[in-house]
């Protein structure tokens, strides 16, 4: 079993994006800028937007964190982000989810800017993703494709199941890994909750991407010897032995399954740094108009 090491990746992948980043600032006469919305008091929301913001920092960005409590109403929302969208200083903007009962996501994602999509979530975006065209593609599955890359994952002819048919992740990492490319050219299969025989499904797959949000999920009995296992699950628990009062939980159990696995993702330290990896790269070629001119 070897790491698909996340920490590593990401920290290499940084240093390259800094020296971007200093370029386009000498170019254009500003840094990269990512602006993002937050909601309410969510810790799991808090902690995310956090790490964003820290590392945009990190690589040279500039980044704005807009925040609302939860009695802010749908067309406030959807009107400053129309302000943003009109912003030339901006290059990205996010929209942190969950959002409260009463702001209908689909609407938000649809209001922001396509140009300015860098979390890869509007129409424009993901339709051009499935026609394989320049486009923001959603920031875990771009992630999840730097990592098969710097680590030469064969991909090619590969039995891919993938549990899980969000829109962030299950549905567009099927898309991606079955177009004519690299990482890609797998035969895929996309499971979900009303999937007959899926233990036997997923036995028979060389790569396994874990996307349901339930704590390990994926079990020794359901994966085959030297499979590929990319974790994507993020399962916060309280912990009394974490200094942050919670621990992390992959949707695949990881003691099993690792010694099973010729490569796998751990939780914490795999998909999750690739995410804003993703995200940061969105930012930087916004920024730098290399999708949308």
């Amino acid at each position: 079993m070897q790491l698909l090491d996340g920490k590593f990746v990401s920290e290499k992948l940084k240093e390259e994006i800094t020296a971007e980043a200093a370029g386009v600032l000498a170019t254009i006469g500003r840094k990269p800028h990512l602006a993002a919305i937050l909601v309410g008091n969510d810790g799991g929301s808090e902690t995310y937007v956090a790490s964003k913001m820290r590392n945009c920092e990190k690589v040279g960005f500039k980044s704005t964190l807009i925040r609302y409590d939860e009695s802010v109403t749908e067309n406030e929302l959807l009107d400053r982000i129309k302000e943003i969208n009109n912003d030339s200083e901006v290059d990205g903007l996010i929209v942190q989810l969950p959002l409260p009962k009463n702001i209908d996501p689909e609407k938000v994602t649809e209001t922001i800017d396509y140009k300015k999509d860098v979390d890869g979530f509007h129409p424009v975006n993901l339709g051009r993703m499935m026609r394989n065209l320049p486009c923001f593609i959603p920031a875990t599955p771009y992630g999840i494709l730097m990592m098969l890359e710097e680590y030469k994952i064969e991909t090619a002819g590969k039995h891919c199941v993938i549990v899980g048919r969000s829109n962030i992740v299950g549905s567009p990492m099927s898309i991606l890994l079955a177009r004519n490319d690299y990482p890609g050219n797998c035969t895929v299969t996309l499971t979900h909750s009303r999937t007959k025989n899926l233990t036997e499904i997923v036995q028979s797959a060389d790569i396994i991407v874990a996307a349901i949000g339930k704590k390990n999920f994926i079990t020794s009995e359901m994966v085959k010897d030297s499979a590929v296992i990319i974790d994507v699950g993020i399962n916060r628990e309280k912990s009394q032995i974490t200094k942050s009062g919670y621990k992390l939980y992959g949707d695949v159990d990881f003691e099993n399954v690792a010694p099973k696995a010729s490569w796998i993702t751990p939780v914490p330290g795999g998909v999750g740094l690739m995410t804003i990896i993703g995200l940061l790269k969105n930012t930087l070629a916004s920024a730098k108009k290399e999708i949308y001119k």
